[in-house]
């Protein structure tokens, strides 16, 4: 009997020493791929807080801006914006923004964010309102755009202040 021969591949050497590593040590691989995703550079965002901008007869407009900067040298997809208003812990209005739009490539973009409350939720919480037409609320926002390499990532962001309900003075 002759040696055996040695088994033909069409995989390359050095692909099958990466398979077989992380077959053998598959911790070791998840760790390296997530520490190498965890340092590429990533948007940042900031949420401005909320403000009214118009009305309606059956409600109001409330809006907020999400500022957002990239890293990148080339514009970003934006997926979605996902938002939700909270009012005396109520949730006032909610909803999902989507395809807003795209991140400009090494500079800043605005989003805008509006939410119609309706005037009946606006008076089931008026004992929060006051003398002073003021409300207190938290809007959650999260923010999913397209990466390179890494796939969709979401952007969470709260803020949370009060904003003042419009006066007859305002609608004059």
């Amino acid at each position: 009997m002759g040696r055996p021969t040695k088994p033909s591949s069409s995989w390359p050497r050095s692909l099958l020493w990466a398979h077989l590593c992380s077959i053998l040590f598959p911790n070791t691989a998840k760790n390296f791929v997530a520490e190498k995703i965890a340092h590429i550079p990533k948007p940042e965002a900031s949420l401005d807080g909320v403000s009214f901008k118009s009305m309606s007869r059956d409600s109001i407009t409330l809006h907020s801006n999400v500022n957002i900067s990239s890293p990148y040298d080339h514009r970003l997809p934006i997926c979605d914006v996902t938002y939700t208003l909270k009012c005396a812990g109520k949730v006032v209005a909610s909803g999902t923004l989507p395809d807003p739009g795209w991140i400009a490539a090494n500079g800043d973009t605005k989003l805008e964010i509006p939410a119609k409350v309706p005037y009946d939720f606006l008076i089931s919480i008026v004992q929060d309102v006051g003398r002073d037409w003021d409300i207190d609320y938290v809007l959650e926002v999260g923010l999913t755009i397209d990466l390179p390499i890494v796939g969709n990532f979401t952007i969470p962001l709260s803020t949370s202040g009060e904003f003042k309900l419009p006066t007859l003075k305002d609608m004059f």
